[in-house]
C-alpha cells in the first residue's frame, strides 16, 4: 500500500500568487502613528502616495495597502504600528487570505475581531 507524506498546508494568499507576509510579533511593528507617510511606488502604484494618517479613513486605507502588498518584513516594521494595527484591525477591508494569514498568527487579532 503506498503512503505519501501529508500535504503541507497551503500558504495564505494576499492575492494570486502573493503569499501573505506576517510579522513574527505586533511588537515589531513600530511604524509611525500620526503625521504624513509617503508609501514607496512599490506598495502603492498612484502618483499620490502621500497619507495623512491624522485621518482615521486614509490610515485604514495605508494599512490595508501594506498588508496587502509587503513582500519584505521591513516593509511592514516600517508602516505599520502594533497597537494601531490591534484598534484597526475590526474595520480593515482586508482580502480573506490576508486576514487568515494575520488572525492564525496573531491571536490578540482574532478576539479584537471577535469583540467588535
Amino acid at each position: 500500500m503506498p503512503t505519501s507524506a501529508p500535504a503541507a498546508p497551503a500558504p495564505h494568499l494576499a492575492r494570486p500568487h502573493r503569499p501573505v507576509l506576517v510579522a513574527g510579533t505586533l511588537g515589531e511593528l513600530s511604524g509611525p502613528r500620526h503625521g504624513i507617510v509617503e508609501l514607496p511606488l512599490r506598495l502603492w502604484w498612484n502618483p499620490q502616495r502621500a497619507f495623512d494618517l491624522d485621518q482615521p479613513t486614509m490610515l485604514a486605507w495605508m494599512y490595508e495597502n501594506v498588508l496587502r502588498e509587503a513582500v519584505r518584513i521591513e516593509e511592514l516594521r516600517r508602516h505599520l504600528d502594533g497597537p494601531t494595527l490591534i484598534r484597526l484591525w475590526p474595520e480593515l477591508n482586508l482580502p480573506r487570505g490576508v486576514r487568515a494569514a494575520w488572525e492564525a498568527r496573531h491571536p490578540a487579532l482574532r478576539r479584537t475581531t471577535a469583540a467588535a
